[in-house]
């Protein structure tokens, strides 16, 4: 398959994923603070509870997430992201119809995130490993980037726009917004005219196990794979437990009101289109490795500002401290995920996704319960300043790992991981 002239915005196919992904994550970035402000302002959640819901979206990973990178490899890759884009917005729905009844509660709440994170689940390494089926591998670096710089874009205009739709029709307003934008999702991906080679026959004869296995095998055993995934992990520890105290911290201790929180919270979508831009340039100019680690060395360090924030001009240094976060974690996605998608071999690319990513996401659902334990404790800022401290000293995992030694990441795996 030979690259595509003119760019991706020329690959019929690749528009349409991509306008499907970039509308559905523009409403769960929506819901992302519109189910907070639902349970704090709706059922008069405290920093616990709002943290419980934060890390029920992500406890599917934990049950889900390895048995998905099998699934995944066996089975076609579309009609799994048809079925997840139905899900999750039937179980979105539920909330406003439940709220506008007022039978709204908590436990509804965390069935909804438990759903929508299982969808997720499935979504997410289904979609990282169907790129690869639409555009041809000199694209992969263009097609993550636009990928990725659109969701930036979307976590920046939801997240706004949570809070003007919080401010003007209320809170669960921005969950029936998701819903329709999970459904443009799936008439996106309907529209799609690639069809996917067929599963060999030892695929088919190879048990679910075996494969888990040899998904858990090869990023435990590749110093690559498991150095980025490590960071993954402490990485999300820290970016979900901020997720999950942001709003009580802006709404209860710096005294910001709804609509402002909305910006607030966008900072780091605002930092991600930043960092989609210039990752694949400067991957050219430096190579990938070092490009990688540069990014987050230079920029994570400056989410620190984010728990000094006060009231009036002090807002101005929660801004700084997200848009720099977001730089430096989109520019690091951008290039592990390239590497992700060609490094393994192709038949087990989609277990390799799912291992990484149940590290990664398994850890936030920790992540969300520290800091909302923390900030029930000790209060939500000090609860910030934990979690800024943690992304930071994620960065040394890659610093000692082999990322550091080489000025690109590896093009392909040279043996076995289990020999690596």
């Amino acid at each position: 398959m030979a690259g595509t002239r003119g760019g991706l915005w020329r690959h019929r196919d690749f528009r349409l994923l991509w306008a499907g992904e970039t509308t559905s994550k523009l409403g769960s970035n929506v819901t992302t603070v519109a189910l907070p402000l639902v349970a704090v302002l709706g059922t008069h959640a405290g920093p616990f509870t709002v943290g419980l819901i934060a890390a029920a979206s992500w406890v599917p990973w934990l049950v889900l997430g390895l048995p998905a990178g099998a699934w995944v490899d066996r089975l076609p890759r579309r009609p799994v992201l048809l079925g997840c884009d139905v899900v999750s917005a039937a179980a979105l729905v539920s909330v406003p119809v439940a709220a506008w009844l007022g039978v709204l509660t908590v436990a509804q709440l965390v069935l909804v995130a438990v759903l929508t994170g299982a969808s997720s689940v499935l979504f997410s390494t289904a979609y990282r490993v169907y790129l690869p089926v639409l555009v041809a591998p000199a694209d992969l670096p263009e097609g993550n980037a636009k990928l990725q710089g659109s969701e930036a874009v979307a976590q920046l205009a939801g997240r706004s726009l949570a809070g003007v739709l919080a401010q003007w029709a209320g809170a669960v307003a921005g969950l029936v917004v998701d819903a329709v934008t999970f459904l443009v999702s799936a008439g996106c991906l309907a529209a799609i005219s690639v069809r996917e080679p067929p599963r060999s026959a030892a695929r088919r004869r190879s048990t679910l196990r075996r494969e888990v296995a040899d998904g858990l095998r090869w990023v435990a055993h590749d110093r690559y794979l498991r150095s980025l995934a490590v960071f993954g992990a402490v990485a999300n520890v820290a970016l979900t437990g901020y997720q999950a105290i942001q709003v009580v911290f802006f709404v209860r201790v710096v005294g910001v009101a709804p609509g402002a929180v909305g910006v607030l919270v966008a900072a780091p979508g605002a930092g991600g289109v930043l960092g989609a831009a210039v990752a694949v340039r400067l991957a050219r100019r430096w190579g990938s490795a070092r490009s990688l680690l540069a990014c987050l060395l230079t920029m994570t360090p400056l989410g620190l500002l984010i728990p000094l924030t006060t009231p009036g001009p002090g807002l101005a240094l929660a801004a700084a401290g997200g848009v720099a976060v977001g730089a430096a974690v989109v520019a690091a996605n951008v290039l592990a995920a390239g590497f992700r998608q060609t490094y393994p071999p192709p038949g087990v690319r989609g277990r390799v996704v799912a291992t990484s990513s149940l590290l990664a996401n398994g850890s936030s659902a920790a992540g969300a319960l520290l800091a909302g334990a923390l900030g029930s404790l000790a209060g939500p800022r000090a609860a910030v300043w934990a979690v800024m401290a943690v992304l930071v000293a994620a960065t040394l995992v890659l610093v000692a790992g082999p990322i550091r030694t080489g000025r690109d990441l590896p093009a392909a795996a040279t043996r076995p991981a289990r020999q690596a």
